[in-house]
């Protein structure tokens, strides 16, 4: 085996863990985004769940872009997109939650955490078998139909945490 082989191999097995870390960030910081919005509905939760959030989809965020990309994907416009809205979360804590900020933060989370989803439910229909079958260029109803479900759910989530931050003041 030649220099270049062993360097490609070795840069193919970085790339495999380093893939398996990224993938587990994400799973963490989705399970816990949805663990912070249950907080901002009222549940009883622990509220270590927010920043563990906050933490994961950041970091989520930022290795997303150490990857080498053939261009623009899914992934990569929805890592284009977090960071604005991290910006404007981060403004409205800095604001104290006064007012529509705190209406602003709950949409936020509840739109990172969807960003998040959105991810997860492409790279399953790019990774498990049956589902690639179901729809290989990501453009095929099935797609469409499990992305459509992914989105209604979070948008009455986020109906649901702009409605609860007029009724409680309590914030996760």
């Amino acid at each position: 085996m030649t220099h270049h082989g062993i360097e490609r191999m070795g840069f193919a097995m970085f790339l495999f863990y380093f893939t398996i870390f990224h993938s587990m960030i994400a799973l963490v910081a989705l399970a816990a985004g949805l663990f912070a919005i249950a907080a901002k509905l009222g549940a009883h939760v622990q509220r270590f769940w927010t920043p563990l959030f906050l933490v994961a989809a950041v970091a989520t965020t930022a290795t997303g872009f150490m990857f080498p990309l053939p261009g623009i994907t899914p992934a990569v416009a929805t890592g284009i997109v977090a960071p604005l809205v991290f910006a404007v979360m981060l403004i409205a804590r800095l604001r104290g939650f006064a007012g529509l900020w705190r209406g602003v933060y709950g949409s936020g989370l509840v739109a990172q955490v969807y960003f998040l989803a959105f991810v997860a439910v492409a790279q399953a229909f790019t990774k498990i078998p049956a589902l690639q079958a179901a729809a290989p260029t990501l453009s095929e109803p099935p797609f469409a139909a499990s992305q459509a479900i992914v989105l209604a759910l979070f948008v009455g989530l986020g109906l649901a945490v702009v409605r609860e931050r007029r009724a409680a003041p309590a914030l996760a």
